[in-house]
């Protein structure tokens, strides 16, 4: 059995038309334009404080602001779930490789109160034993460290990681475990650009997949 670890935003669930209400109404507030559901997705990936420098850089907002306006978004960032889902099929997936016997983790660079709050509001919680968020450690991805962390807590069992950019293609690289690309969320560069074991643009696929990880080890 393996020990299974999830990217959450882009791969469990497409969380940005929340995450672009929060930075546009900080961008009403601030007089400045809105920015767009495409711009919101590719700021996505780099945790909270990377996301608000690429927003205020888009929107010119100083550099001078950036710790007010974080903790701006960082306070709203943790009831932000109303227009969050989980992508088509994850939540069968997830019934199936429980049933199939691995444990489940979450590794994200989303801080955890509002990682914990957004898995609690769409009802996956009960899948994961284990939740690694942006602001868990001292670094977050693509430094391995949070990544490993979240194997470790898993316990025993083959390592395989699961994500949708190139911030969890590198991770995996860094950590030096399989990657599974899900190839609908996020993601920002060409898919052969990254080094990946497979790619899926379907949940339902993913058991399979992870079978075939395990096949070749054994």
């Amino acid at each position: 059995m393996a020990r299974i670890v999830f990217d959450l935003d882009g791969t469990l669930i497409d969380s940005a038309p929340d995450i672009r209400g929060i930075a546009n109404t900080i961008l009403v507030r601030e007089g400045k334009e809105t920015i767009s559901l495409a711009q919101a997705r590719d700021f996505i990936g780099n945790g909270a404080s990377v996301f608000v420098r690429k927003m205020r850089n888009a929107q010119g907002i100083a550099d001078s602001e950036h710790d007010r306006i974080l903790k701006d978004f960082t306070d709203a960032y943790v009831t932000a779930v109303e227009l969050t889902e989980p992508y088509p099929g994850v939540e069968a997936t997830l019934v199936a490789l429980k049933q199939a016997g691995h444990s489940l983790g979450i590794c994200t660079n989303k801080p955890i109160v509002p990682t914990r709050a957004v898995i609690k509001h769409v009802g996956l919680e009960q899948y994961f034993d284990v939740m690694i968020g942006g602001d868990s450690l001292p670094v977050h991805k693509p430094d391995p460290a949070p990544l490993h962390k979240a194997f470790a807590q898993l316990g025993e069992g083959e390592v395989i990681y699961v994500g949708d950019s190139d911030v969890d293609a590198e991770t995996a690289k860094r950590a030096i475990v399989p990657f599974l690309l899900f190839t609908e969320g996020y993601l920002k560069v060409p898919v052969d650009s990254l080094t990946y074991d497979y790619t899926f643009d379907d949940f339902s696929n993913l058991p399979g997949l992870v079978e075939k990880v395990l096949g070749a080890k054994s």
